[in-house]
């Protein structure tokens, strides 16, 4: 599903225009950004969270070169789903 499909069906669902539905969305996508961006964890109950992870330096191989380099450490942005989007895709 791409953000246009998405766009469409929450303005379906939500019985408001497509530019409504697009303004909305983006407000949601932006506040869990700057929380990302902050340190913060966004936990959507029966959905799931987000969260920014820690992840080490540590040693990669370039594969079209053969050659060993270091990755540097970094953050990275992870999704935990909730117990009911597991159900609900499980059943």
């Amino acid at each position: 599903m791409t953000k246009t499909e998405l766009i469409n069906s929450i303005a379906d669902k939500a019985n408001c225009t497509k530019k409504d539905a697009s303004s909305a969305l983006d407000a949601v996508l932006t506040v869990i950004q700057e929380a990302l961006e902050k340190g913060e964890k966004v936990s959507i109950t029966g959905f799931g969270s987000f969260e920014v992870r820690e992840r080490g330096e540590k040693t990669c191989i370039n594969p079209k070169t053969k050659q060993k380099m270091v990755c540097p450490a970094c953050k990275a942005p992870t999704f935990k789903a909730g117990r009911s989007l597991k159900d609900a895709v499980n059943k």
